[in-house]
């Protein structure tokens, strides 16, 4: 029967050590040479079952000592060098594993350090928004990634560029595109810059929604993509070439720090630019306010997606023709914000978006279905809100659908002006909400996840409320 090997020398040079030995009256008392044992210690040897019997008799030692792994320990390292602040320093898989097995207790200790760490940022974010809200100004912040940056940005200001889309516009009416804008940009494309587009299959193109070949001057798609997602795809590799000043202009007032940051916003604008082009500024307020605002019936006349038409729509902001000043956030079923913007900036201040008990999350209970409530902030400040489920690209047969939830919101002053107003207009109470829970006192909310910050934790023994976190 093949011998069973197990390579667990810095474990074995922890017994040697804590017993006080040398590696030469340990490998005599085990039967080996000091040289073997010294490859044994190095893990370039294994510990086969015969040594471990050994161990175990000679001194004593626990065999599930010996044979434990510390994935637990290396797990949490992984947890710490995944961070994007070390993304510079991520050591390979096996040295972390090296680290856990020669020093578990700094290794344990690295993780704990990590782990207050990001307590003591989120606590630092929170009261930073507190402040923010009661109108002080706040110099607190953590190290920023480049996309945090770009996302502060957008989220701050207006989700209009009027340069960009009074280009877009103009774009569009050059492109007479009729009723098929994809065929018109596939004949500009190739006529203008020799692009001609492909779509491609799945086992072409595995990981990627598109490609831009310079030597073969071929845009490939991924069949992945919806029809709409494929119309946008070419409606930005245009606008990245017809509108490039446009594009370069506005990337120039958002003031960014760095390239990868400008990179990242270049991107973020090519993809305003194209929905410019794919909803034209002009009929796409006027259709909107025709429909009163329905994203599905919007979507209908301009052969977008939901998703597509509801980004869109935060964007009414232009001087003398201004719609509704909807704003807009979208997450993944774990809570991972992707997107916030608003025809206002997203009122993060006011209306926080944070808070469990937002339709957003109840969207993924019933994907496709469009959730519309009324809600009322601690402040008095009611919000019309509607959220529904966005599919991602196509999965294949063993992959798990990309799902996300987009809430789209205004203030309750213009209900009545789009067709949810009808909806909540039969509808009892507001629901009472939050701009996060650790900036929310109210009492007894069944949904709150964690405890406020500007109040103490109620720990009276003969009395429990309702929250799982009471304070007083």
């Amino acid at each position: 029967m093949a011998e069973s090997k197990i390579f667990a020398g810095p474990r074995v040079r922890r017994v040697r050590n804590g017993l006080g030995l040398t590696q030469t009256a340990m490998a005599d008392a085990l039967s080996i040479s000091p040289s073997y044992l010294n490859l044994i210690e190095r893990n370039q040897r294994p510990l086969t079952v015969q040594l471990l019997l050994k161990l175990a008799s000679v001194y004593k030692v626990d065999l599930d000592d010996l044979q434990g792994e510390s994935n637990g320990v290396a797990s949490e390292l992984r947890e710490v060098f995944a961070d994007p602040l070390l993304a510079g320093e991520v050591p390979p898989g096996h040295e972390l594993v090296d680290v856990a097995e020669v020093a578990p207790n700094a290794a344990s200790g690295i993780a704990k350090l990590y782990r207050a760490y990001k307590e003591q940022a989120q606590r630092l974010s929170d009261l930073s928004d507190l402040l923010a809200r009661e109108g002080h100004q706040t110099t607190l912040s953590a190290a920023r990634l480049p996309i945090d940056e770009v996302r502060e940005v957008f989220e701050r200001r207006p989700a209009y560029f009027a340069q960009l889309d009074a280009a877009a516009e103009a774009f569009h009416a050059k492109l007479a595109p009729g009723d098929d804008l994809a065929g018109a940009l596939r004949g500009w494309l190739q006529k203008n810059h020799g692009i001609v587009v492909r779509s491609m299959p799945v086992h072409a193109m595995p990981n990627l929604r598109r490609r831009y070949d310079r030597h073969s001057m071929r845009l490939f798609l991924s069949e992945r993509l919806s029809q709409q997602d494929q119309l946008r795809e070419m409606a930005m590799e245009a606008c990245l070439l017809a509108l490039t000043e446009e594009i370069g202009a506005e990337l120039q007032d958002l003031a960014l720090s760095s390239e990868e940051a400008k990179r990242i916003a270049r991107f973020e604008l090519a993809r305003y630019a194209a929905h410019a082009v794919m909803m034209p500024y002009a009929a796409y307020l006027s259709a909107a306010q025709r429909a009163r605002y329905d994203i599905d019936i919007i979507r209908g006349r301009f052969n977008v997606s939901f998703e597509q038409a509801a980004n869109r729509l935060v964007t009414l902001t232009r001087p003398g023709a201004a719609g509704i000043p909807f704003f807009l956030m979208e997450i993944d079923n774990a809570g991972n914000r992707f997107r916030k913007s608003g025809t206002l900036g997203f009122p993060q201040a006011r209306f926080g978006g944070l808070c469990p008990k937002l339709n957003v999350h109840a969207a993924f209970s019933q994907p496709g279905h469009v959730f519309v409530e009324q809600v009322e902030m601690p402040d008095g400040g009611a919000y019309l809100t509607l959220a529904r489920t966005l599919e991602g690209p196509q999965a294949g047969f063993a992959e798990r659908i990309r799902r996300t939830a987009v809430m789209v919101a205004c203030e309750t002053s213009h209900a009545k002006e789009t067709v949810y107003g009808d909806v909540i207009g039969v509808r009892a109470a507001s629901i009472a909400i939050g701009p996060s829970c650790r900036l929310c006192e109210r009492q007894g909310c069944l949904s709150r996840a964690e405890a406020p910050l500007t109040r103490p934790l109620g720990l009276d023994e003969m009395v429990t409320g309702l929250s799982v976190f009471d304070f007083q």
